[in-house]
Parts: structure tokens; C-alpha cells; sequence
């Protein structure tokens, strides 16, 4: 008898830990309140890899916004191509990356209110004499996968009349109009802007800003609203209390 009430308090006990042990607020299973951030580390100064950390202006703010609401993150660097499908997989609860706020993937994600205004830019060598996008008839233009750059220069590749080039980071493309393999190349404003004031890369920005494009920080869609709740208040804290100008200063002083 005692040894049967002694197996069953057992598998009680073993049940109970188990049903514990099966909780989190996490949907990649990292742990209670600790959330997979997915990030693009060849994108300074949002995201970039410096002595082995993870260093930008994206990875300060999801930080701060995470001391702010009480919950851990783990960032997890990728393609920026790669970020929303890994998102779609369940291996990842947000994504970054200087993430423009598109239409087309509000189709897929929920967005956090904006948290900076980017917009597109063409770039050249600093001795072409191409001034604007409309220079570029039979010239090579080079774009990053995934991005709204890329988009920009498919859908107005007719219009305008040159040959996209397609590349899977921002460095590779900077090196290919450098190098004098592509006649251009279009990126945003402020990563191309401190790009060239950071290194030497021979290279310059010409004509208007070609939209007005916003960041936001991504969550799957219909999904991780409490989240996204967090991360906006967060924000909105952190803008209020002058974390936010801090942050963006530390990379971007004017």
C-alpha cells in the first residue's frame, strides 16, 4: 500500500514539473520572456558585428525597449532576405534589420509604430558624372535582396531603363560600384551616409531622396500582439525620456 501511494505522489510530482516546465511567453522556446530577434549585421549603423558583439542603433534600441517592458532577447544574425520566412518558420518572434514599412509585407507582418524616417538614395563613384536616377539608361544598378531598394529599382527598371544586379549584403555591393563593375547602386540614406563617412569607399550619394521610406520593428501577423504592445510602449517610453535621441546620436551625430 505505502509503496502504490508512494508511485502515485511520484507521478504527481513528475507531472506537475512537467506541466511547469512546458510554460513559456516565448513562441521559439528560449524561455520565459525571452524572444529570438532576427537581425541583418552587414547593415551599420543599425546592425553591424564589432569584437565579436553585436553593435547599431536596432540592436541598442530592442535592448533598451526590453530593460523598459521586463522582457530578454536573443539576437539571431542572418540575410536580411531571410529574416521574414524565418519569422513564418517559428524560428524567430521579431524582426529588424532597418525593416522598411511596406504594404507588401503588411501582408505577412504586424509592425511596430515607426521609429525612424530612412528613404531610398542612388549612389555612385565619386568621379561619374551620373547626377540622378535619370542618368542610369544602359547603366548596371546594384541592389540588396529583400530590401525596398530592390523592389524600387525592379519596378522601375523599364522607366528608367538600366540592368539590376542583385547582391546578398551591403558591403559586396558597395565593393561592386567601387570597383567600377556597376555604374550604381541604391541603398538607404542613412546607411549609405555612414557608410562613406566611416571608410573610405570612393563613393557619393547624387539626386533626391527617391521615397520616404520608414522603419518599424516586425512581428508575424495576427501573432504576438501582446508583444508588439511592449515594444510600442517601449518606444514611446524611451522617446520620452530622451533614450531614444541617446541612441540614435551615438551613431548618427548630425
Amino acid at each position: 500500500m505505502k509503496k502504490s501511494m508512494l508511485l502515485i505522489m511520484g507521478l504527481i510530482v513528475v507531472l506537475v514539473m512537467a506541466a511547469c516546465g512546458s510554460k513559456s511567453d516565448s513562441g521559439s522556446g528560449e524561455g520565459k520572456g525571452t524572444y529570438k530577434i532576427g537581425i541583418d549585421t552587414t547593415y551599420p549603423p543599425f546592425e553591424f558585428e564589432k569584437g565579436g558583439n553585436y553593435e547599431g542603433i536596432d540592436v541598442d534600441l530592442i535592448n533598451a525597449i526590453a530593460k523598459d517592458q521586463d522582457f530578454k532577447v536573443k539576437l539571431e544574425a542572418m540575410d536580411f532576405s531571410g529574416i521574414i520566412p524565418a519569422m513564418q518558420a517559428g524560428q524567430l518572434d521579431v524582426g529588424m534589420g532597418g525593416m522598411s514599412i511596406t504594404d507588401e509585407r503588411k501582408k505577412k507582418v504586424d509592425f511596430s509604430d515607426p521609429y525612424f524616417d530612412a528613404g531610398l538614395t542612388v549612389v555612385v563613384k565619386k568621379d561619374s558624372s551620373i547626377k540622378s536616377i535619370d542618368d542610369l539608361k544602359g547603366k548596371k544598378l546594384a541592389v540588396k535582396n529583400g530590401t525596398t531598394g530592390a523592389k524600387f529599382a525592379s519596378d522601375n527598371a523599364d522607366k528608367y531603363g538600366y540592368e539590376v544586379v542583385q547582391f546578398n549584403d551591403s558591403p559586396s555591393m558597395f565593393q561592386e560600384v567601387s570597383n567600377g563593375n556597376a555604374d550604381a547602386l541604391i541603398e538607404d540614406y542613412p546607411v549609405i551616409t555612414y557608410a562613406i563617412a566611416q571608410q573610405d569607399l570612393k563613393l557619393k550619394t547624387v539626386g533626391d531622396r527617391l521615397n520616404g521610406d520608414q522603419y518599424g520593428i516586425s512581428v508575424m501577423k495576427g501573432k504576438n500582439q501582446d508583444l508588439l504592445k511592449k515594444i510600442n510602449k517601449g518606444l514611446e517610453n524611451l522617446k520620452k525620456n530622451g533614450e531614444y535621441d541617446k541612441i540614435i546620436d551615438k551613431y548618427l551625430k548630425s
